[in-house]
């Protein structure tokens, strides 16, 4: 039979010290509890006053229990690449640098950053040149946190400043070059200043955040002209395949050009020499001649006479001969003589020059005047 069973007569085995069968009495059950827990800390038992020296003794407690969880919750460890912003009833405190450290749960509030952590940004943007063109740049930022207590308090969002000052940035200087400088070699120099002039507005708002890098990722026109951009693409190849055989021909006639001048140089030098070398000689042969002219005055005039008549009879081909006191000039055509000469060497060699035709014309004259001579001499004996 079971121990609670009626009339079983097993109220001896209650757990709960009674013959009751209902549910077990609660003030009872606190009653014995608060009993245990002023046995601990010295309240007797029985006492009019044993309830409420139990009660306060379990008040104070739950009060170091609590205060003793509440600094325990204090305390926290700041690794070596963190700082800390601490904040006392939402005012700034301190900074708060790597270490184990205690501050007031509830009444401070601890901010950590990550100042080593290298972060990222990333942007598109379609902007004008000064040329007037559209491009699409995208540009990407590279960023760490310097000054911890600008960028917790200083600033609302300071990722999103950032893309907005670095937006302007490239902007300005985007509308500062020319279209095919963005496109081309200029990225270089688009990074340069962008992240010069980027550093200098995050500086001035206080946002304690300092550049690593600033990378142009790409730049290209919008894919609305791109069609035409290849058009200008390929018209720009073209012309620097043309320039290209442009100076390729120009390396080949520019030698032989300049060789070309060297020598007409180099002739006109001779020429030079020549001319100047024929007039001191003829200076020389004047001065010469001017001694001897002065010495023989009549001989040395007859002579260049003669010689300038041989001169110029050598260099013709006709001949005129007037006999003195005859009435008959004579005409000798020399070249016509030269020809039939030329026409006779072919069968017997014949050497006719301007000193053999000089002797044909002496006696030719000499003859004339023979004649002359008889016949006047026949006049007289009339």
């Amino acid at each position: 039979m079971a121990w609670n069973e009626p009339g079983g007569g097993n109220n001896s085995r209650d757990p709960w010290g009674g013959g009751n069968q209902g549910p077990p009495d609660l003030d009872e059950a606190l009653k014995k509890l608060q009993q245990r827990f002023g046995g601990l800390f010295g309240g007797g038992k029985g006492g009019g006053g044993g309830g409420g020296g139990a009660s306060a003794s379990l008040f104070i407690v739950l009060i170091c229990g609590a205060a003793l969880v509440w600094g325990l919750m204090g305390l926290y460890q700041i690794d070596e690449q963190e700082r800390a912003v601490v904040l006392r009833f939402g005012k700034y405190h301190s900074t708060v640098r790597p270490g184990l450290h205690w501050n007031p749960p509830g009444i401070d509030e601890v901010i950590r950053v990550n100042t080593t952590k290298v972060r990222a940004a990333s942007f598109r943007e379609i902007m004008l040149t000064q040329d007037e063109n559209i491009v699409e740049v995208r540009m990407s930022v590279q960023y760490v946190i310097d000054e911890v207590k600008d960028y917790v308090l200083q600033v609302r969002e300071p990722e999103n400043s950032l893309q907005q000052a670095a937006k302007s940035a490239l902007r300005h200087v985007v509308g500062g070059m020319t279209m095919d400088l963005v496109l081309t070699e200029g990225r270089t120099r688009i990074a340069t200043e962008v992240d010069e002039r980027l550093q200098n507005y995050l500086t001035s708002y206080t946002t304690g955040i300092r550049l690593s890098a600033v990378n142009v990722d790409d730049s290209k026109p919008p894919s609305q002209v791109q069609a035409a951009f290849d058009d200008v693409i390929k018209a720009r190849e073209d012309e620097e395949r043309v320039k290209n055989e442009a100076q390729s021909y120009a390396n080949g006639i520019v030698p032989e050009a300049r060789g070309q001048a060297q020598r007409q140089i180099e002739e006109a030098s001779a020429y030079r020499e020549q001319v100047i070398a024929n007039a001191e000689g003829e200076a020389d042969r004047f001065n010469n001649l001017l001694a001897e002219y002065r010495k023989a005055p009549e001989v040395t005039r007859e002579r260049l006479y003669l010689d300038a008549v041989q001169n110029v009879l050598t260099n013709t081909s006709k001949i005129m001969v007037d006999v003195e006191g005859g009435n008959n000039v004579m005409y000798l055509p020399l070249d016509k003589l030269n020809a039939g000469a030329g026409a006779t060497r072919r069968s017997a060699p014949m050497d006719i020059n301007s000193s053999n035709i000089r002797e044909l014309t002496d006696a030719v004259t000499e003859q004339l005047r023979r004649d002359a001579a008889a016949q006047q001499s026949r006049r007289g004996g009339r």
